[in-house]
């Protein structure tokens, strides 16, 4: 677990300093884009922004550009830098969330439905990014034009679509996809196995989530996890999903089968026989849009880098 808290440590802090990079980069593209010249003609740093170079002193004296752009009050400033940090403090929880769950826990974690706290985040973090990045637009764009046809404006313009993608997609699973979802994994265990024999479907069930018992099979037999402070929501070691056979993975596992024999003996496990059962539609699309989220983090990410290092 020590190794899992580090892995989001770093990526949270990876993500914090994309975000808070952008701010850092001066807004003077339209200019760039009015008189034609590089960046660095007027900057020291060729990305633009900060210390002006000497021809740049002198076209922002002769054509008193400084002086041109709105001075807005204290509380205006006040206000625009409290947005943008919520701004940045959600994207971080809301991508750190995100990159956790994919990367560390897998898609597979919330193939049973998304567990209540993943799916309070999304839906918070998509409404508070939505509004402040609506704010910080209106602050930062100041025309249509500037939005089409400067560097600044496209990569903006890709970036809120590629938000809009994910929250349609956020949509369909919170409204459709995830009751299907969790409708195939509430069937009900068997009140007294036949012969002690568990299947699949009910195995499946069996997921520890939401209240429901986390059992597990290993080695032929089914057991029962749910009172293991090891298998908290039916995850063991933030891998091992219960309500699945783990006879392949916990084989590996760096304790004995004495840990595992230890537990409540639920009955005979009953693979189905023949060729697996082809995965239902809604299955499939969830897991299509959750390695498509993750694409498009990555995504966005790499427009922050574009607009501070591209």
């Amino acid at each position: 677990m020590k190794c899992v808290s580090e892995c989001f440590v770093c990526v949270t802090l990876a993500c914090m300093i994309m975000l808070i990079a952008p701010a850092l980069a001066g807004a003077t593209e339209e200019y760039a884009r009015q008189t034609g010249q590089a960046c660095a003609v007027c900057h020291l740093d060729p990305h633009g922004g900060g210390e002006l170079t000497a021809a740049g002193s002198s076209f922002a004296a002769s054509r008193n550009v400084l002086a041109e752009q709105p001075k807005n009050s204290f509380f205006t400033r006040g206000f625009h830098l409290v947005i943008g940090y919520i701004h940045f403090l959600t994207a971080i929880f809301w991508f750190g969330t995100i990159l956790y769950v994919h990367l560390i826990l897998k898609p597979a974690y919330a193939a049973g439905g998304l567990p209540r706290g993943e799916l309070r985040v999304g839906v918070v973090s998509m409404v508070v990014m939505g509004v402040t990045g609506t704010i910080l637009v209106f602050y930062r764009i100041s025309s249509l034009d500037m939005l089409l046809h400067t560097r600044f404006g496209i990569l903006l313009t890709v970036k809120v679509c590629l938000y809009l993608v994910m929250v349609a997609s956020a949509l369909a699973v919170i409204t459709v996809i995830g009751p299907r979802l969790k409708a195939r994994m509430n069937v009900p265990p068997p009140a007294d196995a036949v012969d002690g024999k568990i299947t699949e479907e009910h195995l499946a069930g069996c997921d520890g989530k939401e209240g429901r018992p986390a059992w597990f099979a290993f080695e032929g037999n089914v057991y029962d996890a749910t009172r293991s402070r090891s298998w908290k929501q039916g995850v063991h070691m933030g891998r091992h999903q219960a309500g699945t056979d783990l006879t392949t993975a916990l084989q590996l596992a760096p304790h004995g089968h004495d840990r595992i024999m230890a537990l409540p003996l639920v009955g005979e496990f009953t693979p189905a026989k023949g060729a697996r059962l082809a995965s239902p539609l809604h299955e499939k699309a969830f897991f299509f849009m959750a390695y498509m989220n993750l694409v498009i983090v990555f995504a966005i990410v790499f427009i922050l880098a574009l607009w501070r290092w591209g």
